[in-house]
């Protein structure tokens, strides 16, 4: 399984969204290193000035107050430095969408439908599941639609909705490399609901070819844990159709510009 960098200074020139709970740990295990450099105590202090925007003084004193280094983070935060250096952490914290809210979610519905159904899942729950990202999302993405059976559960839904925040949505297949259906990964049954997720290579290769900004978050997060020789080689073998869209092939070539610098695969 991935792992995903939880160190401070990881965690801040990372990804593009910190969790806020993820940030206070950080913290914590930075200030119990032997030696910290001006840098280091400065990103401490613009660190706990975020969180305590986030959280309120009174949630952040809370936290304080368990924290085993607490003594050595309030030294530093007193201390006078020169200007803030890390004015964007603040803007980047957003709670991550945890996958046991999405399995539990995924129980709930499974539990109080009335017949078998299957889902294939992509989008950015197949990426947060597996622990490929760790960010929030709004949407359980069902490859092309969601099953009647499902979709007529409105009040249920709308109740998944308020108490998850997550919405039970669906994308077109015709963004995903072909054969996509043959590369699916069983995820786990969940009372009459079978839940399978698609291949992390096929969202990848997919999000090539979108324009959201949000993807091309996921595309660099990805990017250094899947193997290149792979991504070229589905990129090859599945995406014809695709490319034959001129609109859509220069989305992907900007797209692998940006993560991986050079000209895109032909």
């Amino acid at each position: 399984m991935p792992q995903l960098a939880n160190d401070l200074w990881s965690l801040v020139i990372g990804p593009p969204q910190i969790d806020p709970n993820d940030l206070a740990h950080a913290i914590q295990e930075q200030a119990s290193e032997n030696e910290l450099d001006y840098r280091t105590r400065l990103l401490l202090r613009d660190s706990l000035d975020a969180l305590k925007k986030h959280w309120g003084e009174e949630r952040l004193g809370c936290w304080l107050a368990r924290c085993p280094t607490r003594e050595r983070l309030e030294a530093i935060w007193r201390e006078d430095f020169e200007r803030p250096g890390f004015t964007l952490i603040g803007r980047r914290l957003v709670e991550k969408t945890a996958p046991d809210a999405i399995r539990d979610l995924l129980s709930e519905l499974g539990h109080r439908i009335r017949h078998p159904v299957r889902l294939n899942v992509g989008g950015s729950v197949a990426l947060i599941l597996p622990g490929y990202v760790a960010r929030h999302t709004e949407d359980i993405d069902v490859v092309d639609e969601v099953p009647r059976v499902v979709r007529e559960q409105h009040a249920l839904l709308d109740d998944l909705k308020q108490r998850y925040g997550l919405l039970v949505t669906h994308f077109g297949s015709r963004y995903l490399p072909t054969s996509w259906q043959n590369r699916l990964h069983y995820l786990d049954d969940f009372g009459d609901l079978t839940v399978y997720l698609v291949d992390v290579l096929d969202v990848f290769v997919g999000k090539l070819f979108s324009k959201r900004t949000k993807d091309l978050d996921d595309l660099r997060m990805l990017a250094p844990q899947l193997d290149k020789e792979a991504i070229v080689q589905r990129l090859k073998d599945t995406t014809s159709a695709l490319q034959k869209d001129p609109n859509l092939l220069s989305l992907a070539q900007k797209s692998w510009a940006i993560v991986f610098g050079e000209a895109f695969p032909t």
